[in-house]
């Protein structure tokens, strides 16, 4: 020990505990350069001739393949910091600065701690007291220079790549479907993969929905392959069902249009872990279009993009169009409000699918103010329909016999790819037969192991067998001569199969958006319908403005005036009889019933039966009994035994009476004891 080391290593230090530092960026140089892990571990040594005892030396190399550039994920470092804060480490032994870190302010703070607790820092150059101005410099100088030496490292890589990258040379995972064939790239020789992702493109291209091709690769049972990106099965090929990211990732890959391309995203430093950023087209370091046959061309990836912008829902922002729905409403997606010029909604209402308003309210769910606009979908979607039909007959056995070969091709595609399955299943199994064949009987260790894997490969194959010919019975069952010979027949018109029931609502919002652009609503003294075709021509339309929901449910004029008539004779139950006999129906379409007929009444004032009778003249119990001068029971008596006539006015019982007779008249003066009754005060009943 020289007198350097001496003077800088005091009993102090020697009393606390020497930290080993042993760290190698990757895991590659952990096993092939291992001479700097010798020199690593040598340190010990040199240590123990310092002063440290053997048992003071700790050893910290749990951060094997991981770069100094921070701390984050060196849990090793952050140990050694912990034990420095606490005073525990009478010296930090590394290699070399780079070994312990290659940030400085990570090494700065590490310096920082070792001064405040008078911890020493020993490389293979020598030892240094951080608490000391000339060492603190130096060592400030060491990390300076170790950082920087991690950027020309960087660059110089960085560098080799991206020059090897212009030159469409730089190799890297492609993705499935892809491979590389002799330094070139080239479609999968394999023809399930190659047919399974080609479906997959020509899927969308008829759909223009990701979602859409999820629910048909659903519908028909089919998997997709993919690659695996790590673990023991690195780079095999395994199937299985299609999601929504998994045909994202798919359509948005610029090598499946034959492109190559490199740079698309960015590094940024936002956290743990790092995250990229996607970049335009024109900021992409590298790109090369047509640079390989791909399943798609350049300018149909480029479509795509765009479909799958348009059917975005982004936060905070207006839907721009979104892919054609299940629902009715005709404009669904592409209808824009003439006041404001955003891009209007569909609501439905009264928990009925086929009633449904046109509706711009981005203003009230943004800022709770009124509904800018809602107009009826039925009478829009009406008027458009007419529209379409007028512009589209001269082309209607084109676009119905495109339509039928469009549905061919997908059922011979589907069974395409459901029989490889089925022969991919056969080979597997033929290949397990192969193998458990070659076997010695007497090894039943591997005997019994094969034959078990031959025995799952069989029903692996049965099944796929037996789904196919499921689906084949089922497509054939579906595809009568009867729905053929209809098919053919609704080609030969385009307005039948515009009005055929059995067309989802789907495919005719799919044949308007060949055809229109958009649709602008306006409300003023009549409807306004702007129409843009594909081309640029516009079309305005005016109709009378719908009626509200108020009228649309008011009751018809006749079915009241009818009411009214009926009211001179009938009571409300024997109106209700009689309307639901004639087979009328209220506003809402429902049969008639008491409260429904006494609703009609009073919203246009009609008078009852009742009413009516008492202004012809008829009287009531009340005053009857005050005319003959005896009481109510004695009225109802004397009807009951035909003395007087009343006639029965509503569903309660309650009755009308004619005048008495005069002979009636002095009947009731003698019963009542002779007394007059000109002077009485009739009451009045209501």
């Amino acid at each position: 020990m020289n007198a350097e080391f001496s003077r800088k290593i005091t009993e102090e230090h020697l009393s606390r505990e020497a930290f080993l530092y042993v760290r190698q960026s990757t895991l590659r140089q952990v096993f092939e350069n291992t001479e700097s892990t010798r020199r690593q571990y040598a340190l010990r040594d040199r240590a123990m001739a310092l002063g440290w005892s053997q048992d003071k030396i700790h050893v910290i190399d749990c951060d094997q393949g991981h770069s100094g550039a921070s701390t984050a994920d060196r849990e090793g470092f952050q140990q050694l910091t912990a034990e420095v804060g606490m005073g525990r480490a009478g010296v930090v032994i590394g290699l070399e600065v780079s070994r312990l870190a290659r940030n400085c302010s990570d090494w700065h703070r590490l310096l920082e701690i070792c001064a405040l607790t008078d911890t020493l820092i020993l490389d293979e150059d020598g030892i240094y007291n951080p608490g000391d101005f000339n060492d603190r410099l130096l060592l400030g100088l060491k990390g300076t220079m170790s950082e920087a030496e991690l950027h020309t490292l960087r660059l110089r890589l960085r560098g080799g790549i991206i020059n090897k990258a212009r030159r469409g040379e730089l190799r890297f995972r492609l993705p499935v479907g892809l491979v590389h064939d002799e330094g070139n790239v080239r479609i999968d020789p394999d023809s399930q993969i190659r047919d399974t992702v080609q479906f997959f493109f020509d899927s969308f291209r008829r759909t223009r929905s990701v979602l859409g091709v999820v629910r048909l690769f659903r519908s028909k049972n089919l998997l997709f392959p993919q690659r695996a990106q790590n673990g023991p099965q690195n780079g095999s090929v395994y199937w299985s069902p299609l999601c929504h990211s998994r045909a994202l990732s798919v359509l948005h890959n610029p090598r499946y249009a034959g492109a190559y391309c490199y740079g698309r995203s960015r590094r940024r430093r936002g956290g743990t872990p790092h995250q990229r950023g996607k970049l335009p087209k024109d900021q992409w370091l590298v790109f090369l279009p047509e640079a390989y046959q791909g399943y798609i061309s350049w300018k149909e990836y480029e479509e795509n993009q765009q479909v799958i912008a348009d059917n975005a829902q982004r936060f905070g922002k207006e839907r721009e169009k979104g892919p054609p729905r299940e629902g009715p409403a005709l404009l669904q997606g592409i209808v824009l409000c003439g006041r404001c010029g955003r891009r209007m909604k569909v609501r439905y209402y009264g928990g009925a699918t086929d009633r449904f308003y046109y509706v711009c309210a981005s203003e009230a769910e943004k800022h709770a103010a009124r509904t800018c606009l809602a107009v009826p979908g039925h009478a829009v979607d009406a008027a458009i329909a007419s529209v379409v039909l007028e512009v589209v007959t001269p082309a209607a056995l084109h676009a119905a016999l495109d339509i039928q070969e469009e549905l061919c091709a997908r059922k011979h595609e589907a069974e395409s790819l459901r029989r490889q399955v089925v022969e991919r299943a056969r080979y597997d199994a033929e290949l397990a037969r192969r193998r458990y064949m070659r076997v010695d009987p007497d090894n039943r260790l591997v005997a019994d192991a094969l034959e078990a894997e031959w025995n799952g490969k069989l029903r692996l194959f049965r099944d796929a067998q037996d789904d196919f010919e499921q689906r084949q019975e089922g497509e054939t069952s579906r595809l009568t001569s009867e729905q053929t010979q209809r098919v053919l027949q609704l080609a030969t018109e385009f307005s039948r199969l515009w009005k055929d029931p059995t067309i989802p609502h789907v495919e005719r919002k799919r044949m308007v958006r060949l055809l229109i652009e958009d649709v602008a609503l306006a409300k003023g003294d009549a409807l306004s319908i702007q129409v843009r075709f594909r081309g640029g021509a516009l079309r305005v339309l005016e109709t009378p403005l719908p009626k509200s929901a108020p009228e649309l449910r008011r009751t018809p004029d006749a079915i009241v005036q009818e009411v009214d008539r009926l009211l001179e004779h009938h009571t409300d139950s024997q109106i209700v009889a009689i309307l639901n006999q004639k087979g009328l129906r209220t506003g809402t379409e429902k049969e008639f019933s008491i409260p429904s007929v006494r609703r009609i009444r009073m919203a246009h004032g009609l008078k009852t039966q009742r009413e009516r009778l008492h202004v012809a003249g008829l009287l009531t119990t009340l005053e009857m009994a005050a005319i003959l001068g005896i009481n109510r029971g004695t009225v109802n008596a004397w009807r009951r035994r035909g003395k007087l006539v009343g006639y029965r006015t509503n569903d309660h019982g309650a009755c009308l009476y004619e005048p008495p007779s005069p002979e009636l008249l002095k009947r009731g003066r003698l019963i009542s004891g002779s007394e007059s009754v000109s002077g009485a005060k009739v009451p009045h009943e209501v």
